[in-house]
């Protein structure tokens, strides 16, 4: 039986070196997140500029645009300034959440601390941009326009509450999906070596989890980049309140 915990386990490739007592080592998360930039890199740095595209400079040309237009649907000129950042954001969770699907290999989205800190990554960006471009005029994202004055305190508090709730909402979502879907994987396909021990009737019977695993592999790269998409989006709709906090 497959243990469907087991893939993702962090295990120590080799150490970098230490910082008192404590061990810096390089990881196979660590080495899965090279694996991504470098695929990223190859992706955006291979193909050249050609004027007619071949086929990976046209993939390019599409992540490119397809990121450009959601930061202008969702937060207007101004924040293509953010283009680096997002588009970075998301080429790392979709290729690393593709790779992810891979038999055997390991999805550092599944762990809480890189959610958390790309999480958080957004989160300071924001708060920091939003003092600096508006002032105090940035605390308006916490008064919406046109509240009765006598729930405007409860309003104002649940408005503040929610904003600091952001980076824990943002960093779960992507964690739980990622983490929810590969258990579910790996425990359909420990059925299948599990069935075919018994016998014949064991190989019928190990068709109905194969068929799952099939089905919830497909699902899973679907997941992988919709969830990419959400983080993204979000993380323009965070953005564009830094940019315009008046509601």
């Amino acid at each position: 039986m497959i243990d469907p915990i087991e893939q993702f386990h962090i295990e120590k490739l080799f150490t970098i070196g230490h910082i008192g007592n404590q061990e810096i080592a390089f990881t196979n998360s660590s080495a899965y997140m090279f694996g991504s930039v470098a695929l990223i890199a190859l992706l955006m740095l291979g193909p050249g500029r050609n004027l007619v595209p071949g086929r990976l400079q046209s993939v390019a040309e599409i992540a490119y645009e397809f990121v450009a237009n959601t930061i202008r649907s969702n937060a207007g000129k101004d924040g293509m300034k953010f283009f680096p950042l997002v588009f970075t954001i998301f080429m790392l969770l979709t290729v690393s959440n593709m790779i992810g699907v891979i038999p055997y290999s390991f999805t550092i989205a599944s762990h809480i601390i890189v959610t958390a800190a790309l999480a958080f990554l957004v989160f300071f960006t924001v708060l920091i941009y939003g003092f600096y471009k508006n002032g105090l005029k940035f605390l308006k994202l916490f008064v919406p326009s046109g509240i009765p004055i006598f729930i405007l305190p409860l309003v104002v508090f649940i408005e503040i509450f929610s904003f600091f709730l952001r980076p824990i909402s943002h960093s779960v979502r992507l964690f739980a999906n990622m983490l929810a879907g590969h258990i579910a994987l790996a425990v359909f396909a420990g059925f299948i070596p599990m069935l075919a021990g018994i016998g014949i009737a064991g190989y019928f019977g190990a068709v109905l989890p194969l068929g799952m695993v099939m089905a919830l592999s497909a699902l899973e790269l679907l997941v992988a980049f919709l969830q990419a998409y959400v983080f993204t989006i979000l993380t323009v709709i965070y953005i564009n309140d830094a940019i315009h906090p008046g509601h």
